[in-house]
């Protein structure tokens, strides 16, 4: 087991955690909008002020890798390269979709077997980032934008319960009205819930280059343009 900082940056929930051995030793959360430039210093400051008065050494540092919100996935990744960068650390990279369905796993036992996950993140109108994946987060349909219609998940519906959840969700309760479509709201993206996929990615090898490593944005950035005022 490895004692990890956990970052998570990807809708406009701002929130850092730190596990030692795969426990949750320290949590901060700020749900208050968008705010990540501003918030997410002082909480990292505190998870690794709170590591070094237990003498805890910090192994790496997991971040949500996307896709997700542009600006938020861009400071949460610079943020964490900073720190393996001066502190020699690994660096971890967590999708947010997977991500999504950990406090599924973990809170929802009611949740069937054959159940198929599918988080879904906001993306604009009706569309969504979303994937599929069994119990065991293989995935069923690799992540995507998706315009969201009656049809969407129709073969998966026939087959199987499907669970959506995710900010992107809400606005599909009104189109998707299978009797195998289940609704769980308010699941979002927290460092707390990283523990486990950080864990594992440790346990395997598995970690990014601090120099190269990018977030999974999906879409490329477009800057909007500022409107004249006369």
């Amino acid at each position: 087991m490895a004692n990890i900082l956990h970052i998570e940056t990807s809708t406009d929930i701002c929130s850092v955690a730190l596990s030692q051995d795969g426990l949750c030793i320290f949590n901060r959360e700020n749900h208050e909008g968008p705010n990540h430039a501003r918030t997410l210093a002082p909480m990292v400051e505190e998870a690794t002020g709170f590591a070094d008065s237990r003498e805890t050494k910090l192994d790496a540092v997991s971040v949500s890798s996307g896709p997700g919100s542009y600006t938020g996935l861009r400071i949460g990744v610079s943020t964490a390269k900073g720190l393996c960068y001066g502190r020699g650390l690994k660096l971890i990279g967590v999708q947010t979709l997977e991500l999504l369905c950990v406090p599924i796993l973990l809170e929802h036992e009611e949740i069937r077997e054959d159940s198929l996950l599918c988080p879904m993140l906001d993306a604009r109108r009706m569309e969504v980032y979303t994937a599929l994946y069994d119990r065991a987060l293989r995935p069923v349909r690799e992540v995507a934008p998706l315009i969201v219609d009656a049809n969407s998940f129709k073969k998966e519906l026939e087959e199987h319960p499907v669970v959506f959840f995710g900010n992107g969700a809400a606005k599909c309760k009104d189109v998707i009205s299978h009797r195998n479509a289940i609704f769980i709201d308010e699941i979002k993206p927290l460092a707390k819930y990283m523990l486990p996929l950080a864990d594992k990615a440790m346990a395997q090898g598995k970690s990014e280059d601090v120099a190269y490593f990018e977030p999974f944005y999906l879409k490329d950035f477009i800057a909007g343009t500022s409107k004249k005022l006369f």
